[in-house]
């Protein structure tokens, strides 16, 4: 064989060996993104993180899954230096809890009333070292953390994702971090296990959007920025989805039947529909059905 050939059956040798080894592609990270002058979103990891860079320290909604927590920090870390000072949590899920107890025991941890209940009977927390993790402060209707242009308004309305999913408004920049009660533009996930409802979420929606004021930009649990429109649009959707089911009822109609024959206004051909056979389920059980 000649020299020349040998040469291109080990070179070619090679690539192939290079390329059967080639290191596996990174896992999916933390990224990190502006929404408002001192306001972030971090994504990835399960629900989307906001980070408010306040005149003392840094205030997270939400943690994402657990051993996320490092990623959460490098990536404030590229925005400022300034500590994380408190964590609120929107709601009692692990993919928005999962990495509080990364953060030191004197970061004050707020939720709601009902979420504090329902983070304390997560696994997460069972080991008494976790303890620490768990909300510090819960409250009942309305909140307000900081004060003057730090001030941070968390609301409750009612049931709907589960029976404490809270509004977080930063109000001097008009934004507002919703959590998993808008997670997207689609069938919410109503998690009965915590005190969620799909007859009540359409009027707690209804409900935020009336008692919330100035605020035009939205941090959903799991998608892109939004505007208050959106947010509006998100309630009706609820509200038209629990019509429909409500009238299949009426109708005598199985859940089957009523699943078959939805058809909400042409305003919502957009929306991811996955979860509709759950929820018509689930509403179907809340009326007796």
């Amino acid at each position: 064989m000649k020299r020349g050939m040998v040469l291109g059956l080990i070179f070619g040798a090679g690539i192939a060996v290079t390329q059967a080894w080639q290191p596996a592609p990174p896992p999916n990270v933390a990224q990190i993104e502006k929404v408002k002058d001192n306001l972030y979103m971090i994504t990835g990891g399960g629900g989307n993180t906001a980070a408010f860079i306040t005149a003392n320290g840094v205030v997270l909604v939400d943690t994402k899954n657990p051993n996320w927590g490092q990623a959460i920090l490098d990536q404030v870390k590229t925005v400022t230096a300034k500590p994380i000072t408190h964590i609120i949590n929107t709601h009692t899920h692990g993919d928005h809890v999962g990495s509080n107890e990364f953060f030191p025991a004197a970061v004050e941890v707020i939720a709601h009333e009902n979420t504090g209940a329902n983070m304390a009977k997560m696994p997460n927390f069972a080991d008494a070292s976790k303890k620490f993790a768990l909300p510090d402060t819960t409250f009942k209707d309305k909140m307000t953390v900081l004060r003057g242009a730090d001030a941070i308004d968390l609301y409750y309305f009612g049931r709907g994702h589960t029976d404490g999913d809270i509004f977080v408004v930063f109000r001097g920049l008009r934004t507002m971090h919703a959590g998993d009660i808008f997670a997207r533009k689609g069938t919410p996930l109503l998690d009965m296990n915590n005190g969620g409802s799909g007859v009540a979420i359409g009027e707690t929606l209804r409900k935020a959007a009336a008692g919330i004021k100035n605020v035009e930009t939205v941090i959903p649990g799991h998608s892109t920025v939004m505007t208050w429109a959106d947010f509006q649009e998100f309630g009706e959707f609820n509200r038209a989805f629990l019509s429909a089911v409500q009238s299949a009822v009426k109708a005598g109609k199985t859940a089957d039947q009523a699943l078959a024959d939805l058809k909400l206004p042409e305003t919502f051909s957009a929306y991811q529909m996955t979860g509709a056979k759950d929820n018509v389920t689930k509403i179907y059980t809340e009326l007796g059905k």
